[in-house]
């Protein structure tokens, strides 16, 4: 019958038996037991028992208690199990399974008993004593204790460093020496085949807790619990490779590891593998795969896989169009406090996609966004103050926050800026700081600001007047397609501002202009015809691009760009 909770807390698992006929000491038959003279670590209850254990296997394992104190000795105190090589351990079979030892399998207890690893790791999960088998010395800590104590000393240091007590190039001596233990610990157990030691390791060179930053050795600690199937090492591996940090950049490995990782439900493997497959880094672009592993992590409630499935559902990649289901994973990832998604909540709220049109509420999730530091939110902040979109029109405010987006290095938000300066609204006039912002922006390769630049210099207005900077602006704004630029670059061409005159690239850039359908440059280009200049004398073509540009409402008053 089994013994029941009561029996089994009640029972005395250190009472001695008889090595033999394992009779309790005090029973009828083992009134005293006797211990073998030469071990001292085994009893009986009488010779017969003795001669029969020791005929048994006894004699294979008996060791004089001089020779068991000089093999403690050599051993470091506390140890865990070594893997025996010496030779009088190898051959003999294991006293718990019976069956042959060889030196790979050999480990030997601080009581120098010599047993298979995988033994002695099943018997420590029995709700047995933690004893030697044959002398009932008590096992030293298992690999599972040792790590959970290591992990928990390794977690104390760290918080010491996240709350600012002390930082990981500056450890106290004793932080010192307690991190030195946790890394001898966790080498040993990494080198036996711990695969989460082997990623702690692998952590451990990858930030430089402890040890000297190294991400040679972080990246082969990975692999070696990568190739074990931990998910964390198989993320982090991927990582280092898709980086380039301790291995040789390899989009193809690392969308390989990634997708090992995603496979277990590793929800950052799983961000990143979509954002591969979304843009075909590392393996064939698939919006449709993309937007599965989006889902995949989304659903797991990450806060940047549910704002990317939104913008697959706004822009219809992998999935039919929705704005309804492009605002659902939007405010999913809002409510994580995402300023991006917020940013895409505002606006939809303002557009009336996917929800009813609020301005009040496009308002809030703005202000929500922007008060996280989210530049467009900032700008269109700004924007909605300066022209008094659901608010009350105030230049300072629209100033303040088109101010924290241009710092933050938005474009549109400096060269607005810019203007703000240039007319003192909302802040006082400057020609200096007007300059500063539009340049800034027109130095980033912002069109509209390039071509206010070349404005500015054409007209020496706020700077001195420099016909060959006009040109050389306004030829940077054209490149990058601007439609007012191109007709403005025609104009110089045409004119001979800042450049000699060149008919022929004044049709050509008229022309690019015009078929954007800009209609200052219709009616420049009809004019080329009608006089033939640069292109020959048309007036099929001149009465065609003059009436294009007047049903626009265009007449031909017009002056330099």
């Amino acid at each position: 019958m089994p013994a029941s909770k009561r029996d089994k807390k009640d029972s005395n698992p250190n009472a001695k038996v008889c090595g033999n006929c394992s009779e309790p000491e005090g029973s009828a038959s083992a009134l005293k037991l006797s211990a073998c003279a030469r071990c001292g670590l085994v009893v009986y209850c009488s010779r017969d028992c003795q001669r029969a254990h020791w005929k048994a296997n006894h004699k294979q394992y008996c060791i004089a208690k001089a020779d068991r104190e000089l093999r403690q000795n050599k051993s470091a105190a506390g140890a865990e199990i070594d893997t025996a090589t010496s030779s009088d351990t190898v051959g003999e079979n294991c006293a718990i399974c019976l069956d042959f030892r060889t030196d790979a399998t050999n480990c030997t207890l601080p009581c120098n008993h010599v047993f298979h690893n995988a033994c002695v790791a099943e018997l420590r999960k029995f709700g047995v004593d933690q004893v030697c088998p044959l002398c009932r010395i008590p096992l030293p800590p298992g690999p599972e204790k040792l790590l959970d104590e290591a992990i928990r000393r390794y977690v104390v240091i760290n918080l010491q460093v996240a709350r600012g007590y002390t930082s990981w190039t500056s450890l106290s001596p004793s932080a010192r020496r307690e991190m030195d233990h946790v890394v001898t610990v966790l080498r040993d157990l990494a080198e036996n085949g711990s695969a989460l030691s082997q990623y702690i390791m692998g952590c451990v060179y990858d930030e430089g807790h402890g040890v000297t930053q190294n991400y040679v050795h972080a990246a082969q600690w990975y692999k070696k619990a990568a190739d074990q199937g931990n998910m964390d090492a198989q993320f982090d591996l991927g990582y280092l490779i898709d980086n380039g940090r301790g291995v040789q950049r390899n989009d193809v490995e690392a969308a390989r590891w990634y997708k090992a990782a995603a496979e277990q439900g590793h929800i950052e493997a799983q961000f990143n593998l979509g954002n591969m497959c979304a843009n075909g880094i590392g393996l064939a672009q698939n919006q449709a795969e993309a937007t599965r592993w989006f889902r995949k992590a989304a659903d797991q409630g990450f806060d940047l896989a549910q704002y990317n499935l939104g913008h697959q559902y706004e822009n219809g990649r992998g999935v039919p169009k929705s704005d309804k289901e492009a605002f659902y994973w939007f405010k999913k990832s809002s409510d994580q406090g995402n300023g991006e998604a917020q940013y895409c909540v505002g606006h939809m709220f303002q557009e009336g996609c996917g929800t009813a049109q609020s301005t009040e509420k496009a308002l809030h999730w703005y202000r929500k966004s922007a008060s996280r530091g989210y530049a467009a939110s900032q700008y269109t902040l700004g924007c909605m103050y300066e022209n008094g979109r659901g608010v009350e029109q105030s230049d300072v405010e629209a100033a303040r926050w088109i101010k924290k987006a241009a710092v933050q290095g938005l474009l549109e938000a400096q060269f607005n800026l810019g203007f703000l300066f240039k007319s003192g609204r909302g802040v006082a006039q400057s020609d200096v700081k007007a300059l500063h912002w539009i340049k800034k922006a027109a130095d980033q390769g912002l069109a509209k600001s390039q071509h206010y630049l070349a404005a500015m210099f054409s007209d020496g207005d706020g700077v001195p007047e420099s016909h060959a900077q006009a040109f050389y602006w306004m030829k940077k704004a054209s490149d990058q397609g601007s439609m007012e630029a191109q007709h403005g670059l025609g104009e110089y061409y045409e004119l001979s501002v800042g450049t000699a005159q060149n008919y022929v690239e004044a049709v050509r850039c008229y022309r690019k202009s015009a078929a954007q359908g800009y209609a200052p440059a219709q009616y420049c280009l009809g004019m080329m015809y009608f006089a033939g200049y640069g292109v020959a004398q048309d007036f099929g073509e001149y009465d065609r691009w003059i009436k294009m540009a007047k049903d626009q409402g265009y007449s031909g008053d017009q002056g330099l760009a």
